[in-house]
């Protein structure tokens, strides 16, 4: 059996702490815990937890070993099933092998320290991955933590939201003292354009990749994506909290995490302000969903939005959606159409393919619109989309240059004429069918063995 302990925040250990180790044979631990650590018997081995893989050899060795040699223990930062040590050890051993006692991650504090609650938050690992699945969460969601790590800090966070409007929360040392904060940062930062709440004493920061030294305060500071970039924050960064402080209240409901996806899609035209019927019909827009399969952590590209129908509706599955629209009252219409379906949508005022590449790489892209530019416009978007692009056409003509952009970038390529009929009623009370315009839809995925090459 090996012995999990959750060490929360900071030391000293937690009571449960106490009992594991008193009759422990080998612990497991960073630096901090093993030297918080006051119960080891002299006899029992100990492990500095540095890389996973010589840890987990460590302790298969030693459970090897008779039973009368003691127990193995594992001391990590705050919960360790939350981002933590648990699922390696669960795979490497099996999950009915493990004890776990859980602690206080260091995303439940930080939100206790500015008073929210978290059950509503989306929470996503930076620490040791693509920095860009954050910051499309950040852009996507009003509240989001970040676990950071090194390269994936605040201030790598804050230079690719400094556009955002959102505000973060950077949390640094939490559970070194005694916290003395009782207002809220956000309220603090309202007043005075940053806030700070400090504790006092000795502590470590508590989850993935975050390192306390010993004197460090604790620090829950509000600051903007634009200050959170230019600073050097230190190692002792705990978690990140990136909010749409207009929406961190939200109502009350049965699930966590993200909010469920929307009961319904492929929205009506009437649910969207458009010009002159200049919107993607909802039969398309079906479809269109369906093979850009837009979804949280993802950035979309909305070549030529007009409305922004899809882009509205990429958001509203989730996604980062950028909507470029050559025309001002088109780039206005798209913001109007997001604020009405209560979603994030960056409108970029520019005429493609020369603006595109200002833009963060896209996961996938829709294009609607370019006219005589078209063709370019697919080869750009083919050559950075990570994953798939889709081009809905209403001019038979174009279908073939637009068919041979997407196999040149190396995609697989595919489509479909969609010819549809709408019920409209007659007088007398009986129904005709109504058909609407023809459209090519064509699209182009990129082949899984193919994706390394991708710009990340």
């Amino acid at each position: 059996m090996i012995t999990v302990v959750g060490t929360g925040t900071g030391a000293p250990l937690p009571p449960d702490a106490g009992a594991a180790l008193a009759g422990a044979g080998l612990v497991v631990g960073g630096r901090r815990h093993l030297a918080a650590a006051t119960t080891i018997p002299d006899t029992a081995e100990r492990v500095v937890l540095g890389p996973l893989a010589p840890a987990l050899d460590a302790i298969e060795q030693f459970l090897e070993k008779p039973a009368d040699q003691g127990r193995a223990v594992v001391l990590a930062s705050g919960d360790p099933g939350f981002f933590g040590i648990v699922r390696a050890l669960a795979e490497r051993f099996g999950a009915e092998r493990l004890e776990v006692h859980p602690g206080v991650s260091s995303v439940a504090t930080a939100f206790a320290r500015i008073g929210l609650t978290w059950d509503d938050a989306v929470v996503v690992s930076a620490h040791g991955r693509d920095l860009r699945t954050a910051v499309n969460v950040c852009r996507a969601h009003p509240k989001v933590a970040v676990l950071t790590g090194p390269g994936s800090g605040p201030a790598e966070l804050g230079a690719a939201l400094r556009s955002s409007g959102r505000v973060l929360v950077v949390a640094s040392a939490l559970g070194a003292g005694a916290y003395s904060g009782a207002a809220s940062a956000l309220n603090a930062g309202a007043a005075s354009g940053s806030g700070t709440a400090s504790g006092s004493g000795t502590g470590s920061a508590p989850d993935a990749g975050s390192v306390t030294h010993s004197g460090e305060r604790e620090r829950v500071e509000r600051v903007t994506p634009a200050e959170a970039a230019v600073r050097d924050w230190g190692p002792a960064v705990s978690v990140v909290l990136c909010l749409d402080e207009a929406r961190v209240l939200s109502p009350m409901r049965a699930i966590a995490g993200p909010p469920p996806g929307p009961a319904q899609w492929a929205l009506e035209e009437g649910e969207f302000t458009h010009r002159d019927s200049m919107i993607t019909k909802f039969e398309v827009r079906a479809l269109a969903l369906a093979r850009l399969g837009p979804r949280l952590g993802e950035h979309v590209w909305d070549i030529g939005a007009g409305s922004g129908s899809v882009a509205v509706e990429c958001a509203r599955l989730g996604a980062a959606v950028t909507a470029v629209e050559k025309t001002l009252d088109g780039v206005e219409r798209v913001r109007a159409n997001a604020a009405a379906h209560g979603v994030d949508v960056t409108a970029v005022h520019g005429a493609a393919p020369t603006v595109l590449s200002d833009l963060p790489d896209p996961d996938a892209v829709f294009i609607g619109g370019g006219g005589r530019e078209l063709p370019a416009i697919v080869t750009a978007c083919a050559r950075r989309a990570r994953r798939s692009v889709v081009v809905a056409m209403a001019a038979l003509d174009r279908v073939p240059a637009v068919r041979d952009a997407l196999v040149a970038a190396g995609l697989d390529c595919d489509g479909v004429l969609l010819q549809s009929s709408r019920l409209a009623p007659l007088p007398g009370d009986v129904t005709r069918l109504a058909a609407t315009n023809p459209v090519f839809l064509l699209w182009g995925v990129r082949p899984p063995a193919r994706s390394e090459g991708v710009a990340q």
